[in-house]
């Protein structure tokens, strides 16, 4: 028995192998297997399983009725769904289990909210910034430019941005960039965002240590992490009195959202965000659904009001 996850021995080694698996296999984000760890935990315990292989499909009935009991929302039991459906499969080709127990069960509908982005008007006010957000230290603006610029510029995941090193910023004025599954992407750098990586770059050594192979360092000297790029971006918005909250997340929506409007090119969109599946990067489509309403009421012969 694990002191830990208090369930049985046996489910505890699966358990941990899938983990490893998640970790050495498939390259998930630490933060993804702590929560496939969470939730197949909570299942382990909830049911007294002595062994996964005893899994049914009534197990799995009693899971999504424990959780609306719970007040989880539909949200929450689809991705509990999720990881056990993904778990199960591994201990189907690992010959614990001989049938998916999840075979025909759906996980509730949810609705699927729309991404907030913020106006190019706000993005210029945002970008456009004078103000140093570290105790007035000029070097540290040209930092915090670039990683704003870079993040509403290329489109990146924060821990896309955080991630980058020296060696990720190319010759030819694009960027290497290492997503989700360790899937890799090469990025173009507009013209503002390679104006701004360029002004950090060249005060850069000041500000890191020597061997330090991050883009972008903290007071430190060294990797800046997630939660001081977040501070950085809710700072300098509320020094330039945004009418909303900020986030990394946010500058990347307005960054599809945009690139969406002017082109209408959704595949595009779908690559430089680096989506597996189309279908993620569907959801840009309703943003600019009034837009599209009056390009259509102007075009269609049949849509013209006398």
């Amino acid at each position: 028995m694990s002191a830990d996850a208090l369930i049985s021995e046996n489910c505890q080694h699966w358990l941990d192998k899938f983990l490893l698996h998640l970790q050495v296999e498939r390259g998930l984000s630490p933060h993804t297997i702590k929560n496939y760890q969470r939730q197949l935990t909570e299942v382990a315990k909830l049911l007294d399983l002595v062994e996964w292989s005893g899994l049914t499909p009534s197990d799995i009935k009693r899971v999504m009725a424990d959780a609306k009991l719970s007040g989880h929302s539909a949200r929450s039991i689809a991705l509990r769904l999720s990881a056990l459906r993904t778990f199960c499969q591994y201990l189907i080709a690992q010959q614990q289990l001989f049938s998916n127990p999840l075979e025909g069960i759906q996980a509730p509908k949810q609705g699927k909210p729309l991404p907030k982005q913020l106006s190019v008007d706000d993005m210029q006010q945002l970008l456009n910034s004078t103000v140093s957000s570290d105790d007035n230290d000029e070097g540290m603006l040209l930092r915090d430019i670039a990683m704003f610029e870079l993040l509403y510029g290329c489109g990146l995941r924060l821990s896309e941005l955080t991630g980058l090193n020296l060696a990720d910023c190319l010759k030819d004025g694009s960027l290497k960039v290492m997503g989700k599954g360790s899937k890799q992407r090469i990025l173009p750098l507009g013209r503002q965002a390679q104006k701004a990586l360029n002004a950090w770059l060249k005060v850069r050594p000041a500000y890191a240590s020597p061997y330090e192979s991050a883009v972008f360092v903290s007071k430190r000297k060294t990797r800046i992490s997630n939660r001081q790029v977040e501070n950085r971006l809710n700072k300098m918005a509320n020094e330039q009195s945004l009418s909303q909250k900020v986030s990394p997340h946010k500058l990347r929506h307005s960054f599809a959202t945009h690139v969406l409007e002017s082109s209408g090119d959704l595949r595009a969109v779908q690559e430089l965000l680096g989506h597996a599946n189309l279908s993620t990067t569907q959801v840009y489509t309703h943003l600019d659904f009034q837009h599209l309403a009056k390009v259509y009421d102007a075009a269609h012969p049949r849509a013209h009001k006398k």
